[in-house]
């Protein structure tokens, strides 16, 4: 594909650089919307195998783009809902720990802090000892206590990319686990799981996956399934559910797989969220997360070569070997930062304000002009 803006609906006058935030869904996706509720309009046209094929096509797609396997995958709402699965699931002693980093996406303070009453689980916070963390930080905090670390492959507020091997083989070496969120670049980076050695992966879908609001995946690894306790799954996911006839009721038993932490009621053919991410996932392979790392690396440098110098500053990593796929900048001080982003907000010019700092994260319909045109505000603001 070459024409890449055709795949999306127009945004008038607008420049979208807010894909960390929202990715725009494609005519593709909307189209799939369509489906399902024309679906939902004559379910006489649709037998119970409709209930599994698209969970089976969505599961096969996630794995290939994090390296697993489709039985790996649990479908969900969003990141939260892999973590919280986690935290229900191991077998947690009183002094346990939980390592994560100063500045994290909430759900890391919202999953893991509760644990301290409940279990009597130690919350250990990491600060950097640079102006990025580094994975030297990490693995310097922890200790034969840890049980699991927990952090962003790439970070929500800086864009940085955590060297996820190393921080992994510290974790196995201490007979911990790593749980990685990779919302912020599941999509848009390639993931290879054995590469980076997680134990689990969890991401939001409604980003870089391109997909509604209320999607997302879990993935664990297989074998790690033994370390958790017994508790409730979701009907479906139990031995023999492709069998509407039969039920069993008196003794039913999950699948050996991640399919038991599905969200419930999330795998149908009924479901808009489902064929929307479908769809999504299709386009996403075609197009490529390695094209869409270069593409926006390149966008990125030269928003970054074009900043005035004294006005603003990158806040991410210059090196595009150690960021995901946006940048954030800043103006000195929180006012003028602000100010800033109120500016580009006001010229149609769509970016995110978080933690202090101006994120611009394009995407494949993004051009250097667009670019451009951002940086032109920046310089007569």
């Amino acid at each position: 594909m070459t024409d890449w803006q055709a795949e999306w609906f127009p945004f008038g006058d607008a420049v979208y650089l807010d894909v960390a935030a929202q990715g725009p869904m494609t005519r593709a996706a909307m189209a799939a919307v369509g489906r399902s509720l024309e679906a939902k309009q004559a379910p006489h046209l649709y037998s119970d195998a409709s209930y599994f094929e698209a969970p089976n096509r969505v599961r096969a797609a996630l794995a290939r783009l994090v390296g697993g396997q489709p039985e790996e995958i649990a479908l969900t709402t969003g990141a939260s809902a892999g973590a919280t699965a986690i935290a229900n699931g191991l077998p947690w002693t009183a002094g346990d720990e939980v390592v994560t980093s100063a500045g994290e996406f909430p759900l890391q303070y919202t999953t893991w802090g509760p644990l301290a009453e409940r279990e009597g689980v130690s919350l250990r916070i990491v600060a950097p000892s640079g102006r990025f963390l580094a994975a030297d930080d990490v693995v310097a905090a922890i200790t034969p206590r840890t049980k699991l670390v927990s952090l962003s492959l790439v970070r929500f507020d800086d864009g940085s990319l955590l060297d996820a091997p190393r921080v992994a083989a510290a974790c196995h070496a201490n007979g911990a686990l790593l749980c990685l969120d990779v919302s912020q670049c599941c999509g848009a980076l390639p993931i290879d799981v054995a590469t980076l050695g997680a134990d689990f992966l969890t991401s939001a879908g409604y980003k870089w996956l391109l997909s509604p609001y209320g999607t997302g995946f879990f993935w664990m690894k297989l074998d790690r399934l033994d370390r958790f306790r017994p508790g409730p799954f979701y009907w479906m996911a139990r031995e023999g559910s492709e069998d509407f006839s039969t039920l069993n009721v008196s003794d039913p038993k999950p699948q050996r797989s991640a399919k038991r932490w599905d969200t419930p009621e999330w795998a149908s053919a009924f479901n808009m969220n489902l064929a929307a991410l479908d769809a999504s996932l299709t386009w996403v392979e075609r197009a490529g997360p390695g094209v869409v790392r270069t593409h926006n690396a390149r966008l990125i440098d030269r928003m970054y070569a074009s900043l005035p110098t004294g006005v603003v500053e990158p806040a991410s990593p210059l090196d595009s070997g150690r960021r995901g796929p946006f940048g954030c900048l800043q103006a000195g001080t929180a006012e003028r930062t602000r100010a800033l982003y109120d500016a580009l907000r006001q010229q149609n010019i769509i970016v995110s304000l978080r933690q202090g700092k101006i994120r611009v994260s394009p995407y494949l319909f993004n051009t250097e002009a667009d670019i451009d045109r951002l940086c032109d505000v920046i310089l007569n603001t």
